[in-house]
Order: structure tokens, then sequence, then C-alpha cells
């Protein structure tokens, strides 16, 4: 699978004390891909989404947003040695959802394959199936952190979409999921039992906001017997009113600074193989709001990276 080749990056500032992401993200290929402590692999792709449509043009925005995102954090100091390997050639796929989810596991697999790290940026839900299925393997187990106001465990009657990536991947071999930032009355009572059967566990929104911390905790946790671990971020975990521009943005979110610190939590653990930033719309977005909750959430998430 080809990659499209990444534009460069530019920060925004003039100032040369001003160190941004646009300064330090440097153009790499798949040869190089591991000499850099995570790599950005865009994903432009909606065309399994169940509700409005618009993430296809996420993964230019979180760019555009993160250029601009200084380097420094107050704890971990400054997030550096990261590059961009473009984005998977998408366009050039035929066939249905599943061709896709097929196509876009190749290309995630020749990331894997080359020791990097990768931060998936999406792009919608359905290419989690993509993303996480070249971990499965007989002699690993692998579970998975999602940040999310659903479960996504649709059965795929008609065929994979957003909402069926975890019910596919348990099909595939996944070992467990936990859900952190569920709202109520976003799922079905069939969905939550499916989970509850494959061992998954549910964190609600009201869970984590008594606790930030302590729900990180708790879903890695809930982890603890996976080998690999791979973190998911759809944005509509956040309240609406913090990320307007998703499929289906909703009230009763959680907040931007408790998706921060949590993502830093999970970030550390050094079981982790990958992430991914999914749904983020920017053609559904107001004052670019969502992209750039998006794209702190990748320079959060980073600056938790075992370097």
């Amino acid at each position: 699978m080809m990659f499209h080749e990444p534009s460069q990056w530019e920060g925004t500032s003039s100032d040369p004390n001003d160190e941004q992401f646009g300064h330090v993200v440097e153009t790499t290929d798949l040869d190089a891909a591991s000499d850099y402590d995570a790599v950005f692999v865009g994903e432009p792709y909606d065309g399994a989404v169940i509700g409005r449509k618009g993430a296809r043009d996420g993964p230019q925005a979180i760019r555009n947003a993160l250029t601009g995102v200084k380097t420094h954090h107050y704890d971990e100091g400054a997030v550096a040695n990261v590059a961009d390997l473009g984005d998977v050639a998408v366009d050039q796929i035929t066939g249905g959802v599943a061709d896709v989810q097929s196509e876009v596991a190749d290309a995630a697999a020749q990331v894997y394959e080359r020791g990097a790290f990768p931060v998936f940026l999406g792009g919608d839900n359905s290419l989690s199936v993509a993303n996480v299925t070249p971990l499965l393997a007989d002699d690993v187990s692998v579970g998975v952190i999602s940040f999310d106001a659903h479960l996504d465990c649709r059965e795929p009657q008609d065929g994979p979409s957003s909402g069926t990536p975890y019910h596919q991947l348990f099909d595939a071999g996944l070992d467990t999921l936990a859900v952190v930032g569920a709202r109520h009355f976003e799922t079905s009572t069939v969905y939550a039992d499916f989970l509850g059967e494959q061992g998954g566990t549910i964190l609600t929104a009201e869970e984590v906001g008594r606790d930030p911390e302590e729900a990180a905790d708790f879903a890695l946790d809930a982890v603890a017997s996976c080998d690999v671990v791979y973190v998911s971020l759809d944005v509509d975990v956040l309240d609406e009113t913090a990320a307007p521009g998703v499929s289906a943005p909703t009230p009763g979110g959680i907040s931007t600074r408790e998706l921060y610190s949590m993502l830093r939590r999970v970030a550390s653990d050094s079981r982790v193989a990958g992430f991914e930033v999914v749904e983020c719309a920017p053609s559904l977005d107001t004052s670019d709001r969502t992209s750039g909750a998006a794209a702190r959430a990748v320079a959060h998430f980073l600056s938790g990276v075992e370097q």
C-alpha cells in the first residue's frame, strides 16, 4: 500500500525561541520511520461513517492545528524526534469498507514491521480495525484502551461501519477492550452486554469526572494481562462544547483537561504500540475547536510516551 508524500511542516511563529511542532516535525519514509520516537500516518477516509461525514479531512486539519502548538510540556520538557510519513493512499483503493480496512491494514503492518511507533490521524473509526489487526498474533495478547463516547461493538450485519470495529476485532482475536468516557444513553443494552461477555470494561464519563487519574489507572488495570496495548481516541469522547466537529456530538462528555491527563498516563505504559485519533470532521467544526483539541491531544500523548 502506497503513502502520499507528506507536506513539509512549518512553524507559525517568527520568534526564534518559540519552538512549535511545525519546527520539529520532519518528513520521512518507511525505511527511516524507526529512527523517530513516533511517526504520523494520515488516514483520510470516512466512507464507513454511520452519521455525519467529514472525517476524511481530519488528518490535514489536525496537522494544521498542531503546526502552531508549542513543543514544551512543563513536566516532561519538549517533544521532539517526530516525523510524518504522509497519508495512506486511500483514494486509490477500490471496493467497500472491508476492502479499505484490509488495504489500510497492510499499510499499518508496514509501519509496525519497521519497528516504528505510529500515530494514526483519522479518518473514521472503522479504521481501528486496520490499525489494530497487524498487532494480533497467536502468541501475543492485545488489549485496546478506547477513549470514546460509544462502545463501537455493533454486529456488522450489513458489512463493516464506524460502529463495528471492536466486534470485528474481537472476532479477529482481540483479547480485551476498555472504553473510557462512555456516555449513558449512547449505546444499546445488547452492545453493552456483548462487551461484558467479552470481558471488556466500561468507564463512564461520570467516573472520569470524579477522578481522571484513577480512571486511567483502572483502564490500564483492565489490560494488565495483555502483552501489547493500543490506544484509540475518538474525539467525540469530549463534550460537544469542546468538540462540535464530530459525527455524533452529544452533551455530557469529558473535558479536554481530563482527556489530556489520562492520555499522558496511558502513553507512559511501555506496552503501548500505537495511537490513533479518529472522527475529527473539520467541515462540521466551529472555529477549528475540534481539530485544535485533537492536535493538543496528540501533543499530550507524545509527551507521555517513553523515549
